[in-house]
């Protein structure tokens, strides 16, 4: 008896199952959701050819140095990297002494509270000591950098094309040429935002960030600090902050892999040898 009521239970179930999913595809096939602004006009990032990308890809510490340049003179003001420690910095090729120097002359300094008195007092930062985080004025907190490469889809294609795509968004046409305003006249972007159509809703609060050529001064001997470059070094350093590993990971990788395939060698040859049905 309980198999049987059991039986019809999952019968029925199985039953509705079926039934919800033909009505939901005939739903979506007589009557389609209607187009959204978003699905119309968000475009995806643009790929770029890294020195990172690949199994074998490896970081361009020279072009990590540029981002985190650009990170400290332009991003930092408003977005914390609370994950990163100054001495990681030395993956970057920074010496010991400049790791030191980068960390006693950063604009934010620690807070400790004494555990006795109470009293909250202010140091430079060491090696030892993270990112210190920013605590910003003005309405809202700006997002941590530190995983944001690891937390958009696209990675470091995403933060180079967020930073070099804001648009105006009067006459702005999708790849189809559609006008965004005719389209959807109620989609203008409020006062205080900025159109980007990488951006997930299509309007950001942040301002562009990266507005001339030559915003950040780079040394003797590195390529123009145009916009576009600015916006891949510092994507590129945003990339190495979410993974310092990652170089070590591709090499552990290949390595099992050959491991692995070698082993799988040994054991063909064993089974051939010793299990073979094959009279010697």
């Amino acid at each position: 008896m309980v198999r049987i009521f059991g039986f019809l239970v999952g019968a029925f179930f199985t039953v509705m199952l079926v039934v919800s999913f033909v009505i939901g595809a005939y739903n979506q096939v007589t009557e389609p959701p209607a187009a959204t602004v978003e699905h119309e006009f968000l475009q995806h990032p643009h790929a770029i050819s890294w020195s990172f990308n690949g199994p074998f890809g490896k970081y361009d510490k020279a072009q990590l140095q540029r981002g985190f340049q650009v990170y400290t003179e332009v991003c930092s003001a408003c977005h914390s990297l609370k994950h990163v420690a100054f001495r990681d910095l030395k993956d970057l090729g920074y010496e010991d002494a400049e790791v030191k120097a980068i960390a006693k002359n950063w604009k934010s300094k620690i807070s400790e509270k004494n555990p006795v008195t109470g009293d909250v007092t202010e140091r430079a930062p060491t090696p030892a000591d993270l990112v210190p985080v920013v605590y910003y004025a003005g309405s809202g907190t700006p997002p941590d950098l530190s995983l944001i490469a690891k937390a958009r889809h696209g990675g470091a294609d995403y933060v180079h094309s967020l930073l070099t795509g804001y648009k105006e968004q009067a006459g702005y046409k999708n790849e189809e040429g559609k006008e965004l305003l005719k389209e959807f006249p109620d989609a203008k972007t409020p006062s205080g935002l900025y159109f980007n159509p990488y951006f997930a809703n299509l309007n950001l609060a942040m301002p562009p960030p990266l507005v001339s050529d030559g915003q950040v001064t780079y040394g003797e001997g590195n390529p123009k600090p145009t916009v576009d470059q600015m916006s891949q070094d510092v994507s590129a350093f945003l990339a190495w902050a979410a993974e310092p590993k990652m170089e070590a990971r591709k090499a552990t990788g290949f390595a099992v892999v050959i491991f692995l395939l070698f082993g799988a060698v040994l054991a063909y040859l064993s089974y051939q040898s010793i299990w073979s049905t094959k009279e010697h």
